[in-house]
């Protein structure tokens, strides 16, 4: 099969989740013997044309010049691209730039696949009429693809109920984690168990503030924010939490042995994302053996069911922060178990 995927910045990761399952995914299928390209913003980092067997196509993004409009011109770019090459499988991962082009893919020779991400239009970050927008951009996406992909039981349900149409269920992937290794924490300054933490971008439905909240609340160990803090709502939160010793904020950070170490000798790890089907960062961090508190939400339930804590309001995190002060081997086990039968890469890229 000649495959393209599209809908992200590219590979290899230097944003966010869909990077990084494109990332495993066109490798993974290029080893099946299938000819894969991902589409690049011009501006990625990486400038060759070949990664790990994976071609790699750039594409003109004048994001950087135009803010969100760059990335409909983006994904307009490497729609105009495919349409001169044949493919017999486009990916796109998502929906929210692209859908408004959908018409424009070549749906009679080529079969159009979309995973549908999360409710896109249910962040709060978003205006009123912006979420009316991706409403109707939701709708394009199911109206354009002949086939569906949901990453969480949840998407799954309200497509069927919303738009009368099947989608399979396929969640992303993680490797178990099995080297851990103390001197990446110790750059930082942390010992095992002496700190709780959360990767995230910061977001208000990622619940970081409610979060914090908790942690001030309960005066407790050093609370690390994973995430790129350099946005307004970053700078809010920096702000707010300034004269908290306490709580730090380190960036983002895309090395993936430092994530997982990070998140494999933390005493709590917070997932508090609210929108959207299986997180990729929630799958990883199972897969490095953390201890999770996540946010009480279907999402997150249907992944973790009995292995992990849950928590509704920022009172509810200060008494996790309080009460749980030693790793729950239990639900440690289960995850990795869950991660090894479920959701392990090999599997993904067989069920895809």
């Amino acid at each position: 099969m000649n495959i393209a995927i599209l809908g992200t910045r590219g590979i290899p990761n230097h944003y966010g989740g869909f990077e990084q399952f494109a990332e495993y995914l066109s490798v993974g299928l290029v080893a099946k013997g299938h000819s894969v390209t991902v589409y690049n913003s011009h501006t990625h980092p990486f400038q060759e044309d070949c990664w790990n067997g994976v071609s790699i196509v750039h594409c003109y993004d004048p994001e950087d010049k135009y803010g969100t409009v760059g990335q409909f011109i983006y994904d307009l770019n490497c729609i105009k691209d495919i349409r001169r090459k044949k493919f017999d499988i486009v990916l796109q991962l998502g929906y929210t730039s692209s859908s408004i082009w959908g018409w424009l893919l070549p749906r009679k020779e080529t079969v159009v696949t979309t995973n549908m991400d999360g409710l896109e239009w249910k962040r709060t970050k978003y205006s009123k009429n912006v979420q009316k927008f991706l409403k109707f951009a939701e709708y394009l996406g199911v109206k354009y693809s002949h086939h569906l992909i949901s990453d969480s039981i949840g998407i799954q349900d309200y497509l069927k109920e919303k738009y009368c149409r099947d989608s399979i269920f396929i969640p992303y992937g993680a490797n178990l984690f099995k080297n851990p290794d103390q001197k990446f924490i110790s750059n930082y300054g942390l010992e095992v168990l002496q700190y709780n933490m959360l990767i995230a971008r910061l977001e208000p439905e990622n619940s970081i503030e409610m979060i914090l909240d908790g942690v001030v609340q309960s005066n407790q160990l050093s609370f690390i924010v994973v995430g790129n803090h350099d946005t307004p709502y970053g700078e809010f939160l920096k702000e707010k939490y300034l004269k908290y010793a306490n709580i730090r904020f380190i960036g983002s950070i895309y090395d993936i042995d430092l994530l997982n170490n990070l998140r494999h000798f933390s005493n709590l790890y917070f997932h508090g994302h609210t929108v959207g089907g299986t997180n990729p960062s929630l799958l990883e961090a199972m897969a490095s053996q953390a201890l999770i508190c996540a946010n009480d939400n279907i999402f997150n339930k249907s992944i973790l069911k009995d292995s992990a804590f849950y928590f509704k309001n920022c009172s509810d995190v200060a008494a996790l922060l309080q009460e749980k002060k030693a790793n729950n081997i239990v639900k440690i086990s289960m995850n990795e178990i869950e991660i090894v039968n479920t959701y392990s890469w090999p599997i993904i890229i067989e069920q895809y």
